[in-house]
């Protein structure tokens, strides 16, 4: 099968949905397929042989954040050669919905086309002034996927129709079979993500650190991510700033190392969450995890059943959970093994198999995907009407 999938974000720019993307193209290549993925990039930016550039991102707010996206006239023309030359059997679009690469493919295409929605914020002011935009691209697609519940209940009640639930998926294996470093072991507490991103919820648990100093005078908090260091620690006292240590832009590999490392792995994110990839990784890894009691972060630890959770930016809940788990070995290791059988059905083996599944549902009996040359009116402006 010839399999076209759309990143909307900038593939130099590390993130859940990149990650999801370049994971799903290797399954997919490993079983033979031919993939072609099309994503924003630098022109400097190293890129897999199986990526196309769509040129150059700019950053603009989106769920939350600030994302890198592609969008305007010389991309809509790169979108269309692209669809052109790549003669698809199926185009699979993420976040169509974004001023992005997925959008102007879902005016351009005409064919089987599969859309996954990430995202699970609801629908703000400009989506609802875009809306009627909005729907004449998604009433293109041909299936729909979303990858938890939260994000299907937000698609359903903001944009309509519905979706079928596939999570992210993870190479459950690549975590597992991970060497730990001694250096990050002993009493730490793990964190990942971008570290000037509030809703990651670093600071909350930089207000929680002190109590679990207090307690446990020994404990580290190992942070992973880009951003302002200093900032990061700017109200914490300074007698206890030694006690975090700043790693960087970790490896996938030292991520791996991470996760099998740390007796902790906190997940303090404050809103913004679909689903929560990191969880999934850390469980992989065989981490005890504890996070903030986010819809999207309850579904993936099964209730609470994989994971403990606290509330959602209480510094004082996250602080007691924390040394409780610390001084109960015990009770982390019945984290480590619930959370290693749970997390097997979001391997690629089963992940790959339903998005597979849903291709070949959706390409049974149809044309290839091909520029649809009726592109007419306002979508026109973005260089998608026929040459």
């Amino acid at each position: 099968m010839r399999i076209g999938i759309v990143c909307p974000y900038s593939w130099d720019v590390p993130g859940g949905v990149q990650f999801h993307i370049r994971d799903l193209a290797a399954y997919f290549i490993r079983l033979g397929h031919e993939v072609s993925v099309l994503a924003p990039a630098d022109d400097d930016t190293p890129l897999p042989p199986y990526v196309v550039s769509a040129g150059r991102a700019v950053p603009v707010p989106y769920n939350g954040s600030v994302a890198r996206l592609n969008f305007g006239f010389l991309s809509a023309a790169r979108v269309r050669r692209w669809l052109h030359e790549g003669k698809f059997d199926v185009v699979h679009i993420h976040e169509p919905t974004s001023p992005s690469l997925g959008l102007l493919t879902c005016w351009a295409a005409q064919g089987p086309i599969v859309a996954t929605f990430h995202t699970s914020n609801p629908r703000s002011r400009a989506m609802i002034a875009a809306y009627a935009i909005l729907q004449a691209a998604l009433e293109k697609i041909s299936a729909r996927i979303a990858v938890s519940e939260y994000a299907r209940r937000t698609l359903v009640e903001h944009l309509g129709g519905d979706a079928v639930v596939i999570p992210n998926g993870v190479d459950v294996d690549f975590f597992a079979e991970a060497e730990p470093k001694p250096e990050w072991q002993g009493d730490t507490i793990g964190f990942i993500g971008r570290i000037d991103e509030s809703r990651k919820g670093l600071p909350v648990l930089m207000r929680a650190l002190p109590a679990i100093l207090a307690a446990r005078p020994g404990t580290r908090l190992l942070v992973a991510g880009r951003g302002d260091e200093e900032a990061a620690v700017a109200e914490l006292p300074a007698e206890l700033r030694s006690r975090v240590e700043f790693l960087g832009m970790i490896s996938d590999e030292d991520k791996a190392r991470f996760l099998r490392s740390v007796d902790l792995y906190v997940a303090p994110n404050t809103g913004g969450e679909s689903f929560g990839i990191i969880l999934v990784e850390a469980m992989s890894a065989g981490a005890p995890v504890l996070a903030s009691d986010l819809d999207a972060f309850v579904q993936v630890l099964d209730q609470g059943e994989a994971g403990e959770i606290f509330a959602n930016e209480d510094a004082d809940a996250l602080a007691e959970a924390a040394v409780r788990l610390l001084a109960d070995p015990v009770r982390r290791t019945e984290l480590r093994e619930r959370g290693s059988a749970h997390v097997r059905r979001f391997d690629w083996s089963t992940v790959g198999a339903d998005i597979l599944s849903v291709y070949e549902t959706v390409t049974a009996g149809a044309a290839a995907v091909g520029a649809d040359e009726r592109t007419t009116g306002l979508r026109a402006r973005f260089g998608l009407a026929r040459d």
